[in-house]
């Protein structure tokens, strides 16, 4: 790297930093009080011993560092293999819907309705199905969360195109497939990623939920329920928080992602155009 180029990496570094400080200093200034706080009533005595405290989780963590990380893993790829199967059974399932009108009629009643079931109720249920030490039943688990929201928002971004953007296509004779690639895919984008943000988070609470009604001993979930019900609550307050990065940091790649594929819309929703 020359050092014009490395110059202007720090330019723009900076640069990034000055627009969005305002954005990104006051959680962190909020996030550093509460933890500052959380970590000196817990030394007083003041808070519920479940709770723990920041440093015994670090500590905790740096104890099980081997164990908290292979946990990490399975329960990553877990979570990822659900999210793949349910955003493609989601968009499969939302284009049939799309272009069937007495399918969508069908499917939608059933999907919101099937959406507002329990999670602790169907946890059990896949992993029976499955197999309790299976990992294809925390991925069934995941996929079954990420499903509904995607194949409902992405039915709604495909089906709700603006009237006047149809006759205009309709003016020029343009088929059913032009119309779905130049008209309803633009349209319903904004909708998919929208719905693949919440997607990523449920993809990993479902792989965990389904991991504490059974599963191998290393997985964040079997990792957080052993060290919960032996005391040891700074390893399960350290498993919790590790599963809550990766999903954020999961819940980051998807927002990367979408600014890369639909900028036209992010400058417009963040006031930019």
């Amino acid at each position: 790297m020359t050092a014009g180029s490395s110059t202007a990496s720090r330019s723009g570094l900076g640069s990034w930093l000055g627009e969005h400080a305002g954005r990104i200093v006051p959680p962190l200034v909020v996030l550093v009080v509460l933890v500052g706080l959380w970590q000196i009533l817990g030394q007083q005595g003041a808070i519920p011993r479940p709770l723990s405290t920041p440093s015994s989780m670090v500590n905790a963590f740096a104890e099980n560092t081997p164990l908290l990380l292979r946990s990490g893993w399975a329960t990553l790829l877990e979570a990822l293999g659900g999210l793949f199967i349910g955003t493609t059974l989601g968009l499969a399932m939302a284009f049939a819907a799309s272009r069937f009108i007495i399918m969508r009629d069908i499917l939608l009643p059933i999907a919101i309705g099937a959406a507002a079931i329990p999670l602790v109720a169907l946890a059990p249920i896949i992993n029976n199905w499955f197999g309790i030490a299976n990992p294809m039943s925390k991925m069934a688990m995941s996929a079954v969360l990420v499903f509904f929201p995607i194949f409902i928002s992405t039915t709604r971004g495909l089906v709700e195109v603006s009237p006047g953007a149809l006759e205009l296509m309709r003016s020029y004779a343009v088929g059913e497939t032009e119309v779905l690639r130049k008209v309803r895919i633009p349209n319903m984008l904004p909708f998919f990623f929208t719905a693949l943000k919440v997607s990523t988070t449920l993809a990993f609470i479902g792989a965990i939920v389904a991991e504490y009604f059974g599963g191998t001993s290393e997985v964040i979930g079997r990792v957080v329920i052993t060290a919960m019900f032996a005391g040891n609550f700074g390893l399960g307050w350290a498993g919790i928080l590790l599963g809550a990065f990766a999903a954020i940091v999961a819940y980051l790649i998807v927002s990367a992602v979408e600014r890369r594929a639909i900028p036209w819309y992010i400058s417009l929703r963040d006031g930019e155009a």
